[in-house]
């Protein structure tokens, strides 16, 4: 069972923005360094940070420079033209020399050990595999990175992946070849293989419904929107443990919002069910999962949940908080 980082408020810093440039259409690079030079908090390839843009905006990005570099934090940011407004105040607002706050690195996407991988990216959804093709590299396995995007001018690093790794990373323009041939390239992968996955949500739900029809691959996916739920919603108690409260969960309202009006303080970012921020250990109950990010084994151990979505199956929950 993967082990999720749960959240602490020791993961809070203020970082300086040392460099900005333009790497793709749409995509700027952020590299953080910290204000005194001190070393930054440790990640391993997959992870991602919250950076706090505004008091009401907070976003999640991957890391995607090199792991072993604790001088520095470096993320990519694709302008979302019907955003929320956290990308449009990156690229025209953030300047360097401005300090923001991180919290993290988290990781939900965590690179695990295999003799064999693909990697699927679509647009935006190549940061996190920066850091893993190298892993994966270093560690001397067999490796191919699927990578599709709109056209070459809008894929953030393409250039420079071909150039370090050559033909194991397949660009996949659509404007030129057409939608990427996911299915033929997992029909192709051999039994054992681990396959990462980040990117569009039709991207997401092919690699899910084409690995579920080949047992010998191991899927791994990082969803940036959440999956939709389309299940009934009641109201319910939950008593909190460690704060000594038990609050009413109405059927238009979540267990976070509840809990914030209470004064207790949680931690939460996307508010979606897709960042893990808010994950909280279930000490009682079983909770109706509706998040994007635990495995369906993780999902069915009950040991945690996302509070921003999650509700409950039955009349009562007693989570630690």
């Amino acid at each position: 069972m993967t082990t999720h980082l749960l959240p602490s408020a020791d993961l809070d810093l203020e970082v300086l923005l040392a460099h900005k440039e333009t790497i793709a259409d749409g995509v700027v690079r952020l590299v953080f360094r910290h204000p005194a030079g001190d070393p930054l908090p440790p990640w391993a390839p997959g992870a991602h940070v919250d950076l706090v843009l505004r008091p009401d905006t907070v976003r999640q990005y991957s890391l995607c420079g090199d792991p072993g570099d604790r001088s520095v934090l470096e993320v990519a940011v694709l302008r979302e033209r019907a955003g929320r407004g956290g990308s449009a105040f990156v690229h025209d607002a953030l300047r360097p020399g401005d300090r923001v706050r991180v919290r993290g690195p988290r990781n939900n996407f965590p690179y695990v050990r295999a003799e064999r991988y693909l990697f699927v990216a679509g647009g935006i959804g190549i940061t996190p595999f920066i850091p893993m093709v190298a892993a994966a590299e270093a560690d001397g396995a067999d490796w191919q990175l699927l990578y599709g995007g709109r056209s070459r001018t809008s894929m953030a690093f393409a250039a420079w992946l071909r150039e370090r790794y050559g033909d194991r990373v397949v660009l996949w323009p659509r404007d030129e070849a057409g939608p990427p041939d996911v299915p033929g390239v997992l029909g192709r992968a051999g039994t054992g293989t681990a396959v990462y996955c980040c990117g569009p949500e039709p991207l997401l739900a092919a690699a899910e419904e084409l690995c579920a029809g080949l047992p010998g691959l191991t899927l791994h996916v990082e969803r940036f929107t959440p999956k939709e739920n389309t299940g009934p919603v009641t109201g319910f108690d939950v008593e909190l443990a460690r704060s000594g409260l038990t609050l009413a969960v109405p059927a238009d309202r979540s267990i976070l919002e509840v809990a914030e009006d209470a004064g207790v303080p949680v931690l939460s970012s996307c508010r979606g069910g897709t960042c893990g921020t808010c994950e909280t250990p279930v000490l009682d109950g079983v909770p109706d999962h509706r998040d994007s990010l635990l495995t369906s084994e993780e999902q069915a151990a009950n040991e945690t949940m996302m509070i921003c979505v999650s509700r409950s199956r039955g009349r009562k929950l007693v989570l630690d908080l």
